[in-house]
């Protein structure tokens, strides 16, 4: 019975020696993970900036279950998670666009702050994440038998970045163009919010455009009839401008306030030349050179009307970019159904490199890009 004793107490002590241990544990943790990956910066941004792409890539749980709400990207976006070992959510507190972001993360309800920083670096990214947090006392218990809780956090976030880097090469640069010939774009109604942009500024300015339009339908509750596409009325590389018009389509004629930036649109039936883009929007300028390629080589001529680009698959439908569809027409005169185009493969690209400077045109501007 007094051995029992003995041994209950030894127990006892060796708890309360292994509560003291785990309690005097530095809980904070501060890790930060530099890698350089092989794709361009304002690719590798915009995909860190869309949580949507996260699941692909974020060693946070082998079972990750995750979440969205209407916004996953850019100041305000955010998504949660469950899995099998912890679950929590991350929101973004500020972008800078190309260049850095700041989230806010709950870890298992313990807060972590995570900075992203994007550079240039010899034709590659140095994406430099560095995360800051706290964690509760059972994970102290599991970081002092491995060695600390920023050895824990490195091997997580380590193993993150690279995953990063294997899926974007495989999600950007597996992709296919087929340029599918004349085709008849049948009449559209459309809502649109239309801006002049500097070319540059212009993927940012379509995701906020995009998202202030889908906010118009539902709050006025507009049911759409199509998935959203561009209407191009002019773009002048030669002065870095575009005018461009974000539209979703609708089934009747609907009149906004004279005041409201939101305005109805109509477009009649026309004969095009359409081509189609299976992967990342980084390959759209293909994507257009080849359009305009085949048009010369069957001596089309095109009309003044607006070309387009129709995003008929995207990231709303739970797709990665590899997978995404977008279409294209240039509007054409009327005529004979050219040749089929050959069947196109699909192909894994190589990095794509920077883009070759062009030849400045004699024509001050320039209606397709």
């Amino acid at each position: 019975m007094r051995i029992l004793k003995y041994i209950f107490l030894l127990i006892l002590l060796f708890s309360i020696a292994v509560a003291v241990f785990v309690a005097t544990q530095k809980g904070d943790f501060e890790v930060t993970q530099i890698r350089l990956i092989n794709t361009p910066r304002n690719i590798v941004f915009n995909f860190v900036n869309d949580y949507r792409n996260w699941p692909s890539w974020a060693s946070f749980d082998a079972e990750m279950k995750p979440e969205f709400p209407a916004f996953t990207s850019g100041k305000g976006g955010s998504f949660s998670w469950e899995g099998s070992e912890n679950d929590g959510d991350v929101k973004t507190i500020s972008v800078k666009e190309n260049d850095s972001i700041v989230q806010q993360m709950n870890w298992n309800g313990l807060p972590a702050n995570m900075y992203w920083t994007f550079k240039d670096s010899a034709g590659k990214t140095k994406v430099t994440l560095k995360v800051k947090g706290k964690i509760g006392f059972m994970p102290k218990i599991y970081a002092a038998m491995k060695g600390g809780a920023n050895r824990i956090m490195e091997g997580i976030f380590e193993k993150s970045l690279v995953t990063l880097d294997k899926t974007l090469d495989r999600e950007i640069n597996t992709y296919n163009i087929k340029v599918d010939g004349i085709a008849e774009k049948t009449a559209n109604y459309y809502l649109k919010q239309t801006i002049t942009s500097t070319i540059d500024n212009m993927p940012r300015n379509m995701r906020i455009m995009q998202s202030k339009l889908m906010h118009f339908f539902t709050k006025n509750n507009i049911p759409t009839a199509g998935k959203p596409f561009v209407l191009y009325d002019y773009y002048d590389k030669s002065k870095n401008l575009t005018k461009f018009s974000v539209c979703v389509p609708i089934r009747d004629e609907i009149y906004t306030a004279p005041e409201s930036d939101v305005t109805f649109g109509k477009f009649e039936t026309f004969h095009a030349v359409k081509t189609t883009l299976t992967g990342d929007y980084s390959h759209l300028r293909e994507a257009w050179d080849k359009t305009r390629a085949y048009i010369e080589a069957n001596h089309l001529t095109k009309t003044d009307g607006n070309s387009l680009e129709w995003y008929k698959v995207g990231k709303e439908d739970g797709k990665g970019p590899s997978k995404w569809v977008t279409e294209i027409y240039i509007p054409i005169k009327d005529a004979a159904v050219a040749p089929a185009p050959p069947a196109a493969a699909t192909v894994t690209a190589p990095t794509p490199a920077a883009p070759k400077p062009e030849t400045p045109k004699t024509e001050e501007e320039i209606s397709i890009p």
